[in-house]
């Protein structure tokens, strides 16, 4: 049997059980697509022979509840929430000269630091790698985004009066 003719023949198989069998796990249509999806990439990846139809089905189950399992105690799903869970969140309300306002109008590549920096507490070398440029092209958009916000909200000048 060809790889095409097989991951057809395993689809109409088990793709519902599996599915059914993964979202009782997780909740989550989304995810129970993606466990469904690796269930079949193994399967076709390393393709085996069952002594009987019900122990490749036995087979194909407790591969799906396992990778269920492994995603759910997976580091990056305990450090996440899904967007449900943030709907009720609102966002900030920038008002008229307020620092959030100023950083909304600066050009995107400064907007993007100043926010990655500020707001999100990554450091420079962090949001190089993020935003894939150097660290010291970091550092000049970060000065030159202060620059920019000092200009539109009316920062001190370098004279100070006292």
């Amino acid at each position: 049997m060809n790889p095409n003719q097989q991951a057809e023949r395993l689809a109409n198989a088990y793709a519902d059980a599996i599915l059914r069998l993964s979202y009782t796990y997780l909740k989550n249509t989304a995810d129970a697509q993606d466990i469904c999806q690796t269930v079949f990439v193994k399967l076709l990846a390393e393709p085996r022979e069952f002594e009987s139809a019900e122990h490749e089905r036995a087979y194909v189950l407790r591969m799906a509840a396992n990778a269920c399992k492994d995603l759910l105690k997976s580091p990056w799903r305990k450090r996440t929430c899904g967007l449900e869970a943030v709907l009720e969140v609102p966002a900030p309300e920038a008002g008229d000269g307020s620092v959030l306002a100023a950083v909304n109008e600066l050009p995107a590549h400064y907007r993007a630091v100043i926010y990655l920096f500020y707001y999100e507490g990554y450091q420079a070398a962090e949001i190089g790698k993020i935003l894939g440029v150097p660290t010291a092209t970091v550092h000049t958009r970060l000065a030159r985004g202060r620059a920019r916000l000092r200009d539109v909200l009316g920062g001190a000048d370098d004279e100070r009066t006292v």
